[in-house]
């Protein structure tokens, strides 16, 4: 007998072996299986998209109110309102150019914002627009903001071109934080979204 005729006689005489407890419990793992994934499908509507629209209120350079809902624009991190830089030997107030700068790209103009996470604040991490312009690219672009887990290319290309707190210096704004004794916050990469997806689809079993 040849070696792959004995290997398929084994095979079936050991499928023949098998017990109706063995076949059983097979089945049941499957169904098991089954119910588990469908369960999962069934919560995912816990970490569904959320869309925010309408006049938007200033707060920051990185954050803003949208109907009612705060919203912190996801991927990047903007000086803080009270924060000051320096710019050839002279401090100025980069916090309140930053937020001025967002001010003027959303000014009179729809903004939308969509995202489903929350920061530790309960502020929506959000990407926004402002009739069609990427207010989260914009802010890194125009140097008024550093990457904060995303554009790390457009950040590069603003210090590049010296602009916004690039023209001078200037300190992170989570170092300030730090300084001025700030809860810390993560960066919004790709890993921490992956936890907070996590965190959010167990949180409604």
């Amino acid at each position: 007998m040849s070696r792959s005729r004995w290997r398929n006689g084994d095979r079936r005489r050991s499928q023949r072996r098998r017990s109706p407890a063995r076949r059983w419990l097979d089945y049941g793992l499957t169904i098991a299986l089954f119910a588990l994934l469908a369960l999962l499908v069934a919560r995912l509507d816990a970490v569904n998209t959320r869309t925010e629209q309408g006049m938007a209120r200033i707060v920051d350079g990185d954050s803003i109110e949208l109907g009612g809902q705060r919203v912190r624009l996801r991927g990047i991190d903007a000086p803080e309102y009270r924060q000051n830089c320096t710019r050839e030997g002279t401090e100025f107030a980069c916090g309140r150019e930053s937020r001025n700068a967002l001010l003027r790209l959303t000014q009179n103009k729809t903004v939308v914002c969509s995202g489903w996470r929350n920061d530790q604040y309960g502020r929506l991490l959000g990407d926004c627009t402002a009739d069609g312009i990427d207010l989260n690219r914009a802010q890194v672009e125009a140097g008024w903001a550093v990457a904060y887990g995303d554009f790390e290319r457009e950040e590069a290309a603003a210090r590049a071109a010296g602009r916004g707190v690039w023209a001078g210096e200037f300190e992170r704004p989570r170092h300030w934080r730090d300084r001025q004794g700030g809860q810390p916050e993560p960066e919004h990469d790709v890993l921490a979204g992956i936890g907070d997806w996590l965190r959010q689809l167990f949180r409604f079993w």
